[in-house]
């Protein structure tokens, strides 16, 4: 017997990717929410931790724009009304 000869297994080999559209969804900078603000929002809205949405929020901040999450249209359209609801702006594209 070879060494690691036991561990060998059968593994399904996918043949076929079937396209799902993805999408990002954008938030743009403003002059008009705190950064404590815009943080809570996304740790509320889309689930990141508080590093990841700090890091989000300079990037708002310093680029004016930030992909904040990707999915489909379907996943990310009621976040991004959740978001503009609270008055920051967001798209998805």
């Amino acid at each position: 017997m070879r060494p690691f000869e036991q561990f060998e297994e059968e593994v399904d080999v996918l043949e076929e990717v079937i396209g799902v559209d993805q999408y990002d969804l954008i938030v743009f900078n403003d002059e008009v929410n705190t950064f404590d603000f815009v943080i809570e929002t996304l740790i509320d809205v889309c689930g990141h931790s508080a590093e990841q949405a700090e890091q989000c929020t300079l990037l708002i901040h310093f680029k004016g724009k930030c992909a904040v999450k990707k999915g489909t249209f379907e996943e990310l359209a009621p976040m991004r009304n959740d978001i503009c609801r609270r008055g920051i702006a967001a798209e998805v594209q």
